[in-house]
């Protein structure tokens, strides 16, 4: 019974090693759409066409991502604001959008 569950957790361990992996390369496609969008203007439409296609499908899937058209529909509005993924995930820019939604709520 102790080697079944040392096994599972390393394979959960694994998985979501995997997951992350994934989750890098949806970031780094995302990154490549908005330097797209700033050089060419086509990014949203670029990052639909991933997300839509055999390949994106499978990443999104393998991310841990639903790949529907609602996910297509959020990455090409998070394409269109233009802001890059390490600075949309950094902790300056989170305080900042939730001072900007407090200052239009009063």
């Amino acid at each position: 019974m102790r080697d079944f569950v040392d096994g599972s957790a390393f394979n959960y361990e694994q998985g979501q090693r995997s997951r992350k992996l994934f989750a890098a390369v949806v970031l780094a496609a995302l990154d490549d759409a908005i330097s797209d969008d700033k050089k060419y203007g086509n990014g949203p439409e670029q990052i639909a066409r991933w997300a839509r296609s055999r390949d994106g499908r499978e990443v999104l899937s393998c991310a841990g991502i639903d790949p529907n058209e609602r996910v297509v529909k959020g990455l090409m509005a998070f394409v269109g604001k233009g802001v890059r993924t390490s600075v949309a995930l950094s902790r300056e820019e989170s305080e900042r959008r939730m001072a900007a939604e407090e200052a239009e709520a009063a």
